[in-house]
């Protein structure tokens, strides 16, 4: 190899969102995701700072997958000079186009709204960060699909092999092989790992030999609750609920969740567990895309859901209504009880999830159920917590509905799947990244130190020689 191996964390650096990991091989520089930073208002003001580093000189960008927090911050990447490849699996590749367009249009309007504003307080209003144009010029960046476990050049002595990470539809873990011969190093990213033994995805692929590890920390605490029990409590979160004639409000994040949720509600009601006729809203136009993506991507499932798939499409029960439209999601407020009400965002931060919450929290009858990863500063977190008054649309909103909080939906692997994937292949060393500082990360941390792991959490935009 040319020169030393630099890798440097320019997002999720003891923090748990806007992933960004840049390698410098020799001459060249590979971005690993670039995605926002969400949740405290201070938090998502990291995504108008700089990367770090100069986006012209990146050669390519390896996505990992399509969440905001992975993938948000590519539009900007591009519009501050990067031209380089965009490489990632083919179902990343068509969920990201529907994230990426989504959020640029939500970022116009929000500029908007805030030029309107600021005009009337004589303000500059600040410019969105990004707009539909960069998004499309991003999207013309991305190249051949990479198949799973396919050897892909990526430049001269670098190449990627992408793992199924089993997080969300085409979600992987990047394997990167840098240099030739005896200089060669390996060095691999886990992206975010899923829960294995889920219904619509294959498990992990588990790590394979490397020098270096790049693993998320999410739930590096603590592991989740049996599935089974989840579905359970799922259950009787929504019979409960509906037998006291309230609404079901279900914060769901667009791409992996709403799906999956969808057919464990589908299997519900097949079992008499859920009352068979009961009114199912999907109020998230990007969930209602994501959910036509999946159908056209079936070499990512599991082969017991593929088989149901052909068999009983739990995405076309009868009872189920796509809500695309402002007018529809409006109508559903109009319902007072008896219906299951999923939309996004599922940290409740923004979508149309906080209207129906704004008509449906004072309501003592309703039931809240969250099913997913809530970060600190949120809305969703804060209803967690037990706040009894939140404010919504500068509203004060008392909290009386029950709340529900189940956790053994996640789509991030638990502490000791997260331990089982790393294995025992020998590492020089697993750099910790994607998770809360004093629970996820320290306690992973000191898990893998036990087990003669060693172990490093990066700082924000560090550089990190690596033998």
């Amino acid at each position: 190899m040319q020169s030393s191996l630099v890798y440097s964390c320019h997002g999720a650096a003891k923090q748990v969102t806007g992933s960004c990991h840049l390698l410098r091989c020799g001459e060249h520089q590979v971005l690993i995701d670039c995605g926002m930073f969400q949740g405290r208002h201070e938090e998502e003001q990291a995504n108008t700072e700089p990367f770090g580093f100069d986006p012209a000189q990146v050669d390519a960008l390896l996505l990992t997958h399509a969440h905001l927090d992975h993938c948000g911050r590519i539009p900007r990447l591009v519009r501050q000079g990067f031209r380089g490849r965009i490489i990632t699996t083919a179902a990343t590749r068509d969920l990201a186009r529907i994230v990426l367009l989504d959020a640029a249009r939500l970022q116009e309007e929000d500029a908007a709204r805030n030029e309107r504003s600021g005009h009337r307080r004589g303000e500059p209003a600040p410019e969105p960060l990004s707009t539909l144009d960069d998004a499309f010029r991003a999207l013309n960046l991305f190249a051949d699909p990479a198949g799973y476990d396919q050897v892909v050049p990526v430049a001269q002595g670098i190449t990627a092999q992408f793992l199924d990470a089993g997080h969300i539809l085409g979600s992987a873990s990047i394997l990167l092989t840098l240099g030739e011969g005896a200089q060669q190093r390996r060095m691999l990213f886990s992206g975010d790992l899923g829960s294995s033994g889920r219904p619509i995805l294959r498990d992990p692929t588990p790590a394979p030999p490397a020098d270096y590890v790049v693993m998320e920390s999410t739930y590096g605490d603590r592991d989740h609750r049996a599935l089974p029990d989840s579905i359970d409590e799922l259950y009787e979160a929504v019979s409960s609920t509906l037998a006291r004639g309230g609404n079901v409000i279900i914060p769901t994040f667009a791409l992996e969740r709403a799906q999956e949720v969808l057919y464990y509600l589908h299997q519900g009601m097949r079992q008499q567990r859920i009352p068979e006729h009961t009114p199912v809203f999907l109020d998230s136009p990007m969930a209602i895309s994501a959910t036509d993506v999946f159908r056209r991507h079936p070499e990512c499932f599991d082969e017991e859901f593929a088989a149901t798939l052909r068999q009983d499409d739990p995405f076309s029960m009868p009872n189920l209504r796509f809500s695309r439209d402002a007018s529809d999601s409006m109508a559903i407020n109009r319902i007072e009880g008896g219906a299951i009400i999923m939309a996004g965002s599922g940290m409740c931060n923004g979508g149309r999830v906080r209207h129906h919450l704004r008509h449906n929290l004072w309501r003592e009858r309703s039931g809240i159920v969250f099913v997913g990863y809530a970060a600190e500063g949120t809305l969703a977190r804060r209803i967690i917590n037990g706040a009894r008054r939140v404010s919504i649309f500068g509203e004060d909103i008392a909290v009386n509905a029950r709340v529900w909080t189940i956790n053994g939906f996640s789509a991030h692997a638990g502490r000791d799947e997260l331990i089982s994937w790393l294995g025992s292949h020998p590492r020089r060393t697993v750099f910790l990244v994607h998770g809360e500082v004093e629970r996820g990360m320290q306690a992973m941390e000191s898990a893998l130190a036990a087990r003669g792991v060693t172990t490093r959490l990066p700082g924000m935009h560090e550089p990190i020689v690596l033998d």
